[in-house]
């Protein structure tokens, strides 16, 4: 069995889980990892607990923020947000999500709950500018389409070392 729990990513001189946004999970989070200008990983294990508000946790640090909810180690759904540029949702392994989802039942596809890879990447490098980092779009584009490595979690942080966030 895989990995479940969720990757919370945030820029904020605290530790983020001593931010409201995060408080009824933030008992149960570990760091994982720090990084230049205040950019921190906290990690929240779970099947099916909420971790929190990803808006309110950048609107709380004035910062762009993310969550990613890795799906036994075969997928991840990211959410993210910034102050001015807004929330977006996509998946990083969008074949093993479209498994979990069921997608293509009932006319659904995976689009229906998620970016498609050049969109997110568009998103995602609006998100970087905001937080001081500028990206390549294509670089993105290339994790978003890539299949885990074997873990998710491995394009995950991948995925942040490509918006300039933690470095790998």
């Amino acid at each position: 069995m895989g990995y479940w729990g969720y990757f919370v990513v945030g820029r904020e001189e605290r530790p983020l889980v001593e931010l409201g946004a995060l408080a009824g999970a933030a008992e149960a989070m570990t760091r994982r990892a720090s990084a230049p200008g205040g950019w921190q990983v906290w990690e929240y294990p779970s099947r099916d607990g909420d971790v929190g508000n990803m808006n309110a946790l950048a609107r709380e640090t004035g910062a762009p923020a993310l969550f990613g909810y890795v799906m036994n180690s075969e997928c991840v759904a990211l959410e993210a947000a910034a102050p001015e540029s807004g929330a977006w949702t996509t998946c990083l392994a969008r074949t093993a999500m479209a498994g979990y989802l069921g997608a293509g039942r009932e006319g659904l596809t995976l689009e229906d709950y998620f970016l498609e890879p050049r969109d997110a990447a568009e998103h995602a490098v609006r998100w970087a500018a905001e937080a001081g980092h500028e990206v390549n779009a294509d670089a993105l584009v290339d994790v978003l389409t890539s299949d885990p490595d074997p873990l998710a979690e491995n394009l995950l942080f991948r995925f942040l070392d490509r918006l300039g966030v933690v470095p790998l």
